[in-house]
């Protein structure tokens, strides 16, 4: 888990859009509604992978249902740390979400 550094307006203006985004599709609001918003995209992009984990997780069984608790999980630590104003980049997910480029 690492932390970012952002602009301090630009956290104070986005906490909002970027915590929605970890509510499943609502990922798409702020991906496209603040592509200039560097804390906006960087939890959006980690609620985008987060979602395709759901997906997953919906599809498959047993594992499913550990995957959809893990990524509920995440989902609401990323919203605490989206609304505290604070890049949490998360395990695994984080690293994945790095390598979107929209």
């Amino acid at each position: 888990m690492s932390e970012h550094k952002s602009n301090n307006k630009d956290i104070e203006d986005n906490k909002f859009l970027a915590a929605i985004g970890y509510i499943w599709i609502l990922f798409l609001v702020p991906l496209f509604l603040k592509k200039d918003s560097k804390f906006v995209q960087f939890h959006a992009k980690q609620a985008m992978v987060l979602f395709i984990v759901e997906v997953v997780a919906w599809i498959i069984p047993v594992i499913g249902w550990i995957l959809g608790v893990l990524a509920l999980v995440f989902a609401v630590l990323g919203i605490r740390a989206a609304f505290e104003g604070r890049y949490w980049e998360m395990p695994i997910v984080g690293k994945y979400a790095k390598k979107i480029n929209l």
